[in-house]
């Protein structure tokens, strides 16, 4: 297996990036109810003649996301009940979604599909969707027997992003009470 810092291992990470942006452009096209999320996909894929690997991540990905919206919608409303699930912009809605598609029913390490998809939230929506997408991710890893042997334990955090400062902004807030 290529490390992440040889060539190889560069352009597996580059296409299951690539993988990524493919499914969620297709569950968030599916958000305006002309087609089916797999249909898209399908379409999308044949058009860009994506790398195998991309292909199957993808299509992991949306598969998890149809088979199982209402359970990840049900665990969004659980995890951030501040945030329903269909006052979500359709972006940020289906960021989540796939996200919890790859956590929770694909093969890729939780600690991984974490920090790719909070940097997705990033630049497709924002700061505030990248702290919610590590605070939904993280309580669902800490939750999920599963997932909880292959989590991080360091101050780094599940995306490496801002955990230090919202511990310190939690006792800020703590010592305002």
């Amino acid at each position: 297996m290529a490390s992440a810092g040889s060539p190889e291992g560069a352009d597996r990470v580059r296409s299951l990036r690539a993988g990524r942006r493919v499914a969620l452009s297709a569950v968030f096209e599916a958000e305006f109810g002309q087609r089916t999320a797999t249909a898209i996909l399908e379409r999308q894929l044949a058009e860009v003649e994506a790398d195998p690997a991309a292909g199957l991540l993808a299509r992991t990905i949306v598969d998890g996301v149809v088979a199982n919206r209402d359970t990840i919608d049900a665990r969004i409303e659980l995890l951030a009940p501040q945030f329903p699930v269909v006052q979500m912009a359709r972006m940020d809605r289906a960021l989540l979604r796939c996200a919890l598609s790859e956590v929770l029913h694909s093969a890729t390490p939780p600690r991984v599909a974490i920090a790719e998809w909070v940097e997705l939230a990033r630049i497709y929506s924002g700061d505030s969707m990248r702290r919610l997408m590590n605070g939904v991710l993280g309580r669902i890893s800490r939750e999920t027997p599963a997932i909880q042997a292959s989590t991080p334990t360091s101050e780094e955090g599940l995306s490496g992003h801002d955990l230090r400062q919202a511990q310190e902004d939690r006792r800020r807030a703590a010592r305002r009470r």
